[in-house]
């Protein structure tokens, strides 16, 4: 297992390598850039001004140059420095990144809670008034849009009946301790991971029942119930083993969807994580900050990827990893 693990490892630095190069061109082709405030201002100290910062961040370099020392600043741990705040990066990110983390975790872990006992039970019941009405709903939160679903959350439990703070995640003008301060983040809490946790929910309750439905009429299913074993253990230890090695590779690269996902969430409830600080950083292009923050996201699929290989072989005892 640790020889495969350092196997995969090593090969991924070269496909990071490549999502680096395909973000920093990326960015770099798009219109405008991050000195353009400062360009349009016309006038010969704005002119020297922004001749000095091209200067200083090193834009004046071709771009080869400026990757080579961006990447060499990512893997040494200094991530560049912000062109509108002038802080380091990865001080920046690391700052928003708990909040973020916390949203995305309860998130991932309310859908697995639901979408799981879900879809085994719609698929046990196929045809039942319990799989119609969950199938009806999982096909419901897969077309909603996060950011209308956010949005009404808001109009009606924040303007309308006023029952939950609207954006943030603390009431910063009262100093709630004991049971008061735990409910007062948990209130604030609800609607934005509600929001982020919708389509993961919806997604993986139909993965989860489609899944059951292919292996529970296998032989060994059968097998198991003509010896005698309770339904329940048929179902857990006997079909949703099998069933649930297809699930783990949706369940895990939710992770990095649900991380790019906070963007829109953070956004809607004013909730300052790595997905707000995206899209400032988007607005004012801030490509140092911009870089830093998709670099993560791009970690966080080939490790999702990892952790799904891993996963199989505790799964499937026939998979090896030699």
């Amino acid at each position: 297992m640790g020889t495969y693990v350092i196997r995969r490892s090593l090969q991924a630095i070269p496909l990071l390598i490549g999502i680096s190069i395909v973000i920093f061109l990326m960015l770099q082709m798009t219109p405008g850039g991050p000195l353009a405030s400062s360009e349009a201002g016309g006038g010969r100290a704005t002119a020297e001004r922004t001749e000095r910062l091209r200067e200083e961040f090193g834009l004046d370099d071709p771009l080869p140059v400026q990757y080579v020392n961006w990447a060499g600043g990512i893997v040494t741990g200094d991530w560049g420095t912000s062109y509108n705040t002038g802080r380091p990066v990865l001080g920046t990110i690391l700052d928003r990144l708990p909040t973020t983390l916390l949203l995305t975790g309860l998130a991932f872990v309310i859908a697995l809670a639901i979408a799981l006992p879900v879809g085994i039970l719609a698929a046990t019941r196929q045809y039942s008034v319990f799989d119609y009405v969950s199938s009806g709903v999982s096909f419901v939160g897969v077309a909603i849009p996060s950011f209308w679903f956010g949005l009404m959350l808001l109009y009606l439990f924040s303007f309308r009946l006023g029952w939950l703070p609207s954006s943030g995640l603390e009431d910063l003008r009262m100093q709630h301790v004991g049971p008061a301060a735990l409910w007062d983040r948990a209130s604030h809490l609800i609607m934005p991971v509600a929001v982020l946790s919708l389509i993961a929910t919806a997604q993986l309750t139909r993965y989860v029942r489609g899944s059951m439905l292919e292996v529970l009429h296998e032989d060994y299913v059968r097998t198991a119930r003509g010896s005698g074993l309770p339904e329940r253990s048929v179902i857990v230890r006997h079909a949703f083993r099998n069933a649930a090695i297809p699930v783990v590779t949706i369940a895990v690269l939710m992770v990095p969807e649900l991380f790019l996902g906070a963007v829109i969430t953070e956004s809607i409830f004013a909730i300052s994580g790595m997905g707000r600080l995206f899209i400032e950083s988007a607005d004012l292009r801030d490509y140092p900050v911009l870089l830093g923050i998709l670099t993560i996201a791009a970690v966080l699929v080939v490790l999702a990827n990892l952790l799904a290989d891993l996963l199989y072989g505790l799964l499937d005892p026939r998979i090896s990893y030699g």
